[in-house]
């Protein structure tokens, strides 16, 4: 093949690339993915700027919801509307919890799977006396935590 000559199969090959990159499906496909990432930068957003005051306890108390929380880690991603609902009582109830995002992070999502059962968010993973318990759905999580902590 000559360089600067069209080549017919060679410019047939070009369209079919552009025409299945610029099809309506792809187009549609490019269109929901930006507004689910443009809604979930907006849901993270829209939750930092009204996120709740963290409950005061004294020091004490503190402490001992601190060293409770270590034997808690909540499975979640970013910007899932029932993740920031459960994070958002986290941060009112002031526990310190570790996050583990299953969406970005392979290991955690592998956790979770694994030895949750299924990959789903959010998940609050709780160890107590060498018992492992996974709990699901953002109430139930968020009815466990109040009843924990939200007296002490």
């Amino acid at each position: 093949m000559q360089a600067g000559v069209n080549h017919p199969a060679t410019h047939s090959r070009t369209q079919v690339s552009c025409a299945a990159l610029f099809s309506p499906k792809v187009s549609l496909c490019m269109i929901i993915t930006a507004l689910r990432k443009g809604l979930g930068q907006l849901i993270i957003f829209i939750d930092w700027i009204t996120r709740p005051a963290k409950m005061k306890r004294p020091q004490a108390a503190q402490a001992a919801v601190e060293v409770s929380a270590k034997s808690l880690s909540l499975y979640q991603f970013q910007a899932c509307p029932f993740c920031v609902k459960t994070r958002r009582t986290l941060h009112r109830l002031n526990v310190p919890v570790q996050l583990r995002d299953a969406k970005e992070d392979a290991q955690a999502r592998l956790e979770l799977e694994q030895q949750g059962g299924k990959i789903q968010v959010p998940c609050l993973r709780i160890e107590d006396g060498g018992q492992v318990t996974w709990l699901y759905e953002s109430k139930a999580i968020i009815a466990y935590l109040n009843d924990r902590f939200a007296n002490v």
